[in-house]
């Protein structure tokens, strides 16, 4: 009867995670944003923002200025300021964390802009408008769904591990296969619920920010303009990018170690 312990486990890694998205998925349907804000037209920053979050603000701010010859993003990663004054908060971000030497590299410039006042003023006003989610997609649906498919894996896990043990012949592996199917078909039908529902699953955007995205980019539909490609960028992110320079500037991944940046594989 040991394997009832990984049954049990099972149960409550299932049960929290669904529950933890039922309430998420609760949370995103009460928030109503104002009729004003229902119609605003969002701003490419806003667009960023609800997309892709505050790395997403700082690499459209970072493709903008490269697209206007104020700002050099070599293909080897680094960034060069070439007009170093800020047309508004964001770009000022944006140079301020290149430094007084006007040049770095772009992974921690992206990493200080993402952080700096003006992109959180920006949260912050998207988040008392409800057209962003309020704690930063932590407790969201999107984290949610993480976490349930993260479930059924520990199920399956679990499920495996228990049938792994010496069994008497009493308890035929089946009948334990199927109990453990249990809290499988739990996790597996909430996510097809979710999907159902609430898809696309956003970590930034609520579900009126979502709507205004995909205004966003029906009105962009059908023009080839520099306006167009940024809007690319701030919905898709910079693999939207089709200049092939521009797209290795961005290819650099890199991670703070200690006090080094190290180069990922």
């Amino acid at each position: 009867m040991f394997w009832v312990l990984f049954l049990l486990s099972a149960w409550v890694v299932a049960g929290l995670a669904c529950l933890r998205l039922c309430l998420a998925a609760v949370r995103a349907a009460a928030v109503v944003a104002p009729a004003a804000a229902r119609e605003h037209a969002l701003t490419l920053y806003e667009a960023a923002f609800l997309s892709g979050g505050p790395r997403r603000v700082a690499d459209l701010t970072l493709v903008s200025m490269a697209r206007q010859r104020r700002l050099l993003l070599a293909h080897t990663g680094w960034a060069t300021v070439v007009d170093p004054r800020g047309r508004d908060d964001m770009e000022r971000s944006v140079i301020g964390a290149i430094g007084p030497g006007g040049q770095s590299r772009i992974a921690p410039v992206r990493a200080t802009a993402a952080t700096a006042e003006a992109v959180r003023g920006l949260a912050d006003r998207l988040v008392g408008a409800g057209l962003a989610v309020p704690d930063g997609g932590a407790g969201g649906v999107a984290a949610g769904v993480r976490r349930v498919r993260a479930a059924a894996v520990s199920v399956c896990a679990l499920g495996l591990v228990a049938l792994a043990l010496p069994l008497p012949a009493t308890e035929p592996r089946p009948l334990i296969a199927l109990w453990f199917a249990l809290p499988l078909a739990l996790t597996l039908g909430c996510l097809a619920l979710t999907r159902l529902e609430v898809h696309p699953y956003s970590r930034w955007a609520s579900p009126a920010g979502q709507r205004l995205i995909g205004a966003l980019v029906r009105q962009a539909d059908g023009t080839a303009d520099d306006r167009t490609f940024l809007t690319s960028v701030a919905v898709r992110g910079v693999h939207a990018i089709g200049e092939p320079d521009l797209r290795a500037a961005f290819a650099h991944r890199e991670r703070y170690a200690g006090d080094q940046w190290e180069r990922r594989a």
